[in-house]
């Protein structure tokens, strides 16, 4: 199957050209960058031994070139321009950014300060968290993946919320990101003197990651959700750790929490069910698996539950190539079965 990547200089859409190139179903036909037009992709990133060159987004590039899948790994209000046309043309689409992923477009504006995607198009994209939405997934022409953090946030809390085991107004989130999770672009604040050996919290006055946790949230819950999230940076360069406190309503016990959460996961491929062994990010390091620990504690009557995943992985690359498999009926797996990078 011949495929595009759109925003192919950042680190999601590097990550998953990496991961394309070794896909014995995917053949990487063009890569598109408004930042490195006419250089070959390995003078850009010599780690990938391809003689492609980076071009300047173009439809008619992309209908030449016969291409059956785009991929966009774009800032905000960039994909939304584009993806129309292609959904005319009847190409697939599956969406890195957060432009099809709210449900409100007066929502997306308030939390992105960017004009919204056309309502029939957000009408038309699929939620891609695929443990939760596969059927779905697997006859949308629009697949809108998840964001880091509320892919590491949701993974953790839908099996409480879908069970009313925990107080839907009590849940606080503290979600801490390395540093690729702030993207490519030269900032003072990225400088190794400024990240190295500090822990900086950063928009604790509203993540854009808040309204797609609790919009997806509401929808398992039934009931609407607001939550409290804290982002900080960490020095490393990929990975998330959330940790969840939310009331036991239902004083569910430890061995109650992993019943719930391996029988809502034992069939699934990368979600792993880790109970007192918490999990770690060194754990899941360029692999596609999220790791779940829980903790119910007695003394205070709240559940905490950790989460980790690699966020260029699960969080953004390696979920997209998960969701092309289900999209086109290829083994989830395909691409994606390798362990972590230890140590």
């Amino acid at each position: 199957m011949k495929v595009a990547v759109v925003g192919a200089s950042g680190y999601g859409g590097v990550e998953l050209i990496r991961l394309i190139e070794q896909h014995p179903s995917f053949e990487l036909r063009a890569v598109f960058s408004s930042s490195q037009p006419g250089h070959l992709l390995r003078s850009v990133y010599p780690h990938l031994d391809s003689s492609l060159v980076f071009k300047e987004m173009s439809v008619e590039d992309l209908s030449e070139a016969d291409i059956e899948l785009v991929f966009f790994a774009t800032p905000p209000s960039v994909s939304s321009h584009w993806v129309p046309s292609l959904i005319e043309q009847g190409k697939c689409v599956i969406d890195l950014s957060g432009d099809f992923r709210l449900s409100n477009p007066n929502t997306y504006k308030s939390w992105y300060q960017k004009p919204a995607a056309p309502t029939k198009y957000l009408n038309q994209a699929v939620y891609g968290l695929s443990e939760w939405f596969q059927q779905e997934i697997a006859i949308s022409p629009l697949i809108s993946n998840p964001g880091c953090y509320p892919t590491a946030t949701l993974l953790a809390l839908i099996p409480l919320l879908q069970e009313k085991i925990i107080d839907p107004s009590s849940i606080l989130i503290d979600a801490k990101s390395g540093v690729t999770g702030a993207g490519r672009s030269a900032n003072q604040a990225m400088l190794f003197s400024e990240v190295n050996e500090n822990i900086r919290p950063y928009k604790v006055d509203g993540h854009q990651h808040i309204p797609e946790i609790e919009q997806f949230a509401s929808l398992f819950a039934q009931t609407e959700i607001k939550v409290s999230f804290v982002p900080q940076l960490v020095p490393m360069s990929r990975g998330i750790l959330v940790t969840i406190f939310a009331g036991n309503v239902n004083n569910y016990t430890n061995e109650d929490l992993y019943d719930l959460y391996h029988s809502t996961y034992e069939n699934t491929s990368f979600v792993r069910v880790r109970g007192r062994q918490w999990p770690e990010t060194k754990f899941v390091q360029g692999s596609n698996y999220c790791d779940l620990g829980f903790y119910s504690d007695k003394r205070t009557g709240r559940i905490i539950i950790l989460s980790a995943i690699d966020n260029l992985m699960k969080g953004a690359a390696g979920q997209a190539i998960q969701n092309a498999n289900i999209r086109f009926g290829i083994p989830e797996t395909s691409g994606l079965l390798f362990p972590a990078l230890y140590p």
